[in-house]
């Protein structure tokens, strides 16, 4: 793909997914490369648009998909999963195709997304992976106890979701200075590609209406308002430690999702998204 000419401007949409927000931009037509400098302006909340993650629609190498969507942070590292961004590029799809099914090609697989009934967004998210060198950890240890810590949090349970995720288990989230913590967490030796720092409450563990309070660290982006893949990854985690059933509604900052690990390890996700705003970057912002 060539690089985008610094003269144009270029048309966005931002969204967000209970307050983790969104820049998408379409590269689908006309070939769309951005480096790490110019994600980072444009994630920029005081001189860019400001968000959480990026994504540039491309067009799909799965003959299965509908779009390959590349994601990036904030800070302007590329990744491979984002869940709630994948439940926005599923709604932004579902509207322009007027079909409610969207397959979502990304680095860590095809994803299907379907718009429900009620307007809210459900994503499978694929397999939860458990094994010590797929999440991936710097040394083989059981992943449902992995002996890292910083301040108050120890005893991590380790998901990989697309990418790496660290839950710690803790009475009281609120007393939690995830600023503090999730850097140093993030950074650990034990995560050679650095890891999601998810800190979890159980609320209730009644069968009948599981609830998880959950906030999220994200490597690259910082603790952010709700984190889709942390919170199918808590979920998994909880499960795993029998504090709660397979399916939990997971309450974060920005609202609440309902996530299911299923039997056979899948791991679906539901819950709204937004459309905030429409526009077009200055060509400040591409030079």
């Amino acid at each position: 793909m060539n690089d985008i000419p610094v003269s144009a401007g270029l048309s966005f949409v931002k969204m967000h997914g209970l307050g983790n927000d969104f820049v998408v931009l379409d590269g689908r037509r006309s070939g769309l490369r951005l480096d790490s400098r110019r994600v980072a302006a444009i994630a920029d909340r005081r001189s860019g648009v400001g968000c959480d993650q990026l994504f540039v629609l491309e067009p799909p190498t799965d003959p299965s998909a509908d779009v390959f969507m590349r994601i990036y942070n904030s800070d302007g590292g590329e990744v491979e999963a984002c869940g709630n961004g994948t439940r926005c590029v599923g709604a932004l799809l579902a509207r322009e195709t007027h079909d409610p099914s969207v397959s979502i090609q990304t680095v860590a697989g095809v994803l299907q997304s379907v718009v429900e009934r009620d307007g809210r967004v459900k994503v499978d998210m694929g397999q939860a992976l458990l094994d010590w060198n797929r999440i991936p950890l710097a040394r083989e240890c059981d992943t449902n106890h992995v002996p890292v810590a910083a301040g108050p949090l120890s005893d991590a349970c380790c998901v990989n979701m697309g990418n790496p995720h660290a839950v710690f288990f803790v009475p009281d989230v609120s007393r939690i200075d995830m600023r503090a913590v999730g850097p140093v967490l993030e950074h650990d030796p034990m995560f050679p590609e650095r890891a999601n720092i998810g800190v979890a409450q159980v609320l209730s563990g009644d069968p009948k209406a599981p609830r998880i309070r959950l906030r999220v660290f994200e490597r690259g982006a910082g603790l952010t308002m709700a984190c889709g893949t942390g919170a199918c990854a808590a979920l998994v985690a909880a499960s795993r430690r029998g504090l709660v059933p397979r399916r939990a509604e997971m309450v974060m900052d920005g609202g609440s999702l309902d996530v299911e690990w299923l039997a056979d390890g899948r791991v679906l996700m539901t819950g709204p998204v937004s459309i905030s705003f429409t526009g077009t970057l200055d060509a400040s912002l591409l030079a």
